[in-house]
């Protein structure tokens, strides 16, 4: 969920357009191939290694999970459902402890039972250093995760002692703190079983077991091409949430993104039954799709949980100022700003960091309204108080990556709207390696930055704490709390919502500690994106959840 968003959420009205679930007298069929266009290869095919959320977009079709994201449209597929477990999980001892009991009847490829051992040790498993990559939370919550070190170094019979299975069919797990969205991460590929005895460690990848509805047949050149077929012993009557409808799936990946767009449009072939998981539209192909209604019935349109938006460094001067802070929020030109990221069906302007959607307990909020265009006389009058009558001189960092997000044509329409309240702006553009390593630097920050996170499911949690709670700033890795803000007050209410176990409530908690932090003038909320991407023209029954925002691969059927 860093600056490049990973793997989740979007707004409550799900996609608006191109939504196609197919008529009366078109309801979706088994049979037939879907092709899957990607751009990035699905590198790290195993289930320890991948960093998803919900269960991911070509993973979930392999790797069942203890839940998963509700497949539905728009703000019901916020919610995370049951998948192997008979429910979302049973918390226990002020939610440090949660239980879950597996369904009946759950098999792996082979035909062999999925027991509860299999997925603690595919659990375990994701704590070997030669399988990193997952997501860092099972090795914060869980009691001793910090010093595991994974099954290949670990021999004792036990594993992890804070994953308990009494039996086969249950799971009891330990946590250091209560954790009331435990049921959210439990949606992450690293809940998916693995059986011990087919286990090739770095191996893995190339033939994962399948617990779900398609198995690998073929992975080559690093992910590049995977062809999936039917997994014969999965059962759609323990599956509420996958349909399965195409026989074989062929994932085809490093191809260039224009090419892939082109392809789907174009939808001859076996391209008239592809879809993309990765691809977007740009303003460019959305301009020329406009006036061709045939193509615009194809786009689909959805919202992940995600902020782009201006990074104070507060120890760098003259940053250290609220007042300095203040005026730059005001003097913001959103509407410029959202034209530079593509346009405003590409770009949604922000004033609160929470994306706004009811699963983040976003609260309407603009604590200094800049106005659509900016309020640049309002930032010389706080410019003045601040005792900077004749102005200021600042530079921004931002990426030269084509991102249409901390690119150059966003930097330069924040650069001009504030060139009209007095302040100059010199543009700092580093190569996006570069950019990256030296805004995540605790020691490098820059003072000011473009910046963007992605939530890692969507709920105010992997939203505000990595970059506002005290206790997360890293001081010799990647930092993401680029205010380096530690208020006791804000740590201690974010342990406070982690205890709640009704995730309506804590919405509604994570809302009111945003406004509190947004008051704090510590960023200045720009744009969320908006997701549009073209499927083929024999791909029916799509659903686009507010999860993450795109087409679920789970759902779809071809002609």
């Amino acid at each position: 969920a860093t600056t490049a968003a990973l793997a989740v959420g979007a707004v409550a009205c799900g996609p608006k357009d191109g939504t196609d679930r197919g008529g009366a007298g078109d309801a979706p069929k088994k049979g037939g191939t879907l092709t899957v266009l990607n751009s990035e290869p699905q590198n790290n095919f195993d289930p320890a290694r991948l960093y998803t959320s919900g269960g991911g977009k070509v993973p979930t079709l392999v790797f069942r999970t203890l839940t998963t994201r509700n497949r539905e449209n728009g703000a019901a597929g916020a919610k995370a459902v049951p998948d192997l477990a008979t429910d979302t999980g049973r918390p226990s001892e002020n939610a440090t402890v949660w239980t879950y009991t597996l369904k009946d009847g759950l098999k792996f490829e082979d035909g062999s039972p999925i027991t509860s051992a299999d997925i603690k040790y595919g659990i375990e498993r994701s704590f070997a250093a030669e399988l990193s990559g997952g997501a860092p939370y099972l090795r914060d919550w869980l009691v001793g995760g910090e010093d595991y070190q994974g099954p290949y170094k670990d021999k004792s019979e036990d594993g992890l002692k804070s994953i308990e299975t009494p039996d086969k069919k249950t799971l009891v797990f330990h946590l250091k703190k209560p954790e009331g969205e435990f049921p959210l991460l439990a949606t992450q590929t690293q809940f998916a079983p693995v059986p011990r005895n087919k286990d090739t460690g770095t191996k893995y990848e190339e033939h994962p077991v399948s617990s779900g509805p398609y198995k690998v047949v073929k992975n080559t050149g690093g992910g590049e091409r995977i062809l999936l077929a039917r997994n014969e012993h999965w059962s759609e009557s323990t599956d509420k949430q996958r349909h399965a409808y195409p026989d074989t799936i062929e994932v085809t990946s490093g191809l260039d993104p224009a090419v892939i767009n082109q392809r789907l449009s174009t939808g001859a072939g076996a391209d008239a039954a592809a879809v993309t998981t990765d691809t977007n539209l740009g303003p460019a192909e959305l301009a020329q799709i406009a006036g061709d209604r045939e193509l615009q019935k194809r786009v689909g349109t959805g919202r992940f949980g995600y902020t782009n938006y201006l990074a104070f460094n507060p120890k760098v001067k003259p940053f250290d100022d609220p007042k300095v802070r203040q005026a730059i929020s005001y003097a913001v030109n959103r509407q410029s700003v959202v034209n530079a990221a593509g346009g405003s069906s590409l770009a949604e302007p922000a004033t609160t960091f929470l994306p706004n959607q009811k699963s983040f307990g976003y609260t309407p909020d603009d604590p200094f309204p800049a106005g659509r265009t900016g309020n640049p006389e309002k930032a010389k009058e706080l410019l003045k108080e601040a005792g900077h009558e004749s102005g200021l001189t600042l530079t921004l960092t931002h990426s030269t990556a084509k991102n249409f997000a901390t690119s150059p044509e966003v930097a330069t329409a924040v650069q001009e709207s504030l060139k009209k309240a007095g302040i100059t702006v010199k543009l700092a553009g580093l190569e996006d390696n570069d950019y990256k390593n030296k805004i995540h630097s605790l020691t490098d920050e820059p003072g000011l930055f473009l910046a963007g996170w992605g939530a890692d499911w969507p709920s105010g949690g992997p939203f505000l704490a990595p970059i506002y709670d005290g206790r997360q700033i890293v001081k010799d890795a990647y930092n993401f709390n680029h205010a380096q803000l530690d208020d006791k007050a804000v740590n201690q209410e974010i342990d406070e919502i982690n205890k709640l176990t009704d995730l309506d409530a804590a919405a509604r908690r994570w809302g009111a500690l945003d406004k509190k932090i947004g008051a704090q003038a510590l960023s200045v909320p720009l744009f969320h994106p908006v997701y549009k991407r073209l499927y083929g023209k024999d791909v029916k029954n799509i659903v686009i959840s507010d999860w993450d925002g795109v087409l679920d691969i789970s759902q779809v059927s071809v002609k």
